[in-house]
């Protein structure tokens, strides 16, 4: 939506500028405006961002930073020569809340599941490191993103029922990676099984995806090539289907079903 704008505004100054002038300057003046559009477009969100003051709780769920994200998302996208391909997306519950598992491959990350699940208003649980990066933190901060100290169980825990809250309010959506790091070489490995916690206490579906290739976004960007990403919703997990299930079950559960979509080779050794 965001590129139709400034084409539209790129087509308007174009015209302008080629008034009463040579028309073969036209296209010129249009991919001009469109390049200057565009970079202004991305200031002015970003300003935005760090205008955000930390200090201050997010008591709600902001529709005005929400529109600046996927209006961020979708200028990054094709800048960063992204080429997504969805799947199973129609799966998504049409109504109420869920906790959303992915693996986890790099940082763009959340902004291809912001951008894929942009009508579910996702708060992501995150590690407190990505609190202190540049605009990174005030644009969590925004999203009412949960920060996990993972080398601490009691405070860990306490951001799980802070998750739980947030869905029992009717507040927001939760995204978690489960593996709970980075994978580093592309595999999926060992699930934290305590974020089904968050599942088993509001008994919501439990949306199953896989993420591809969102770990060479940045090497083929700087090669100039277009990276083609792919975004799987495996399967919907409904609360009859795990009720009474432990928390490892669940986890055991779900890490086959991303491995029947990602493929054997994506298994690591400890699994």
């Amino acid at each position: 939506m965001i590129f139709k704008w400034i084409a539209l505004g790129s087509l308007v100054l174009a015209a302008a500028a080629a008034f009463g002038g040579p028309l073969w300057l036209a296209p010129v003046w249009f991919a001009a405006a469109f390049a200057g559009l565009t970079v202004l477009a991305l200031l002015v969100i970003i300003v935005a961002f760090l205008l955000v003051d930390e200090r201050k709780p997010r008591e709600k769920d902001s529709p005005f930073y929400r529109a600046l994200t996927e209006g961020l998302v979708q200028l990054l996208i094709p800048l960063a020569r992204v080429r997504l391909h969805t799947q199973g997306l129609e799966k998504t519950p049409g109504e109420g809340r869920f906790l959303l598992v992915c693996n986890h491959l790099g940082m763009p990350d959340p902004a291809v599941l912001v951008h894929c699940f942009k009508d579910s208003q996702l708060a992501f649980i995150s590690k407190r490191e990505n609190d202190n990066m540049f605009v990174v933190g005030k644009l969590m901060h925004t999203l009412r993103c949960q920060l996990i100290n993972r080398e601490n169980d009691r405070e860990a825990l306490k951001t799980i029922l802070s998750c739980i809250r947030l869905i029992k309010d009717d507040e927001n959506s939760i995204a978690v990676f489960p593996e709970g790091y980075t994978s580093l070489d592309g595999k999926l490995h060992h699930f934290r099984s305590g974020v089904f916690k968050i599942a088993q206490k509001t008994g919501v579906p439990i949306l199953v995806c896989t993420l591809q290739n969102t770990d060479k976004i940045l090497h083929n960007f700087l090669r100039l090539r277009t990276t083609d990403v792919h975004l799987h919703l495996v399967q919907v997990i409904q609360p009859e289907e795990y009720r009474g299930k432990s928390t490892i079950e669940i986890a055991n559960e779900v890490y086959e079903m991303m491995i029947a979509d990602l493929g054997e080779e994506y298994r690591s050794p400890e699994n």
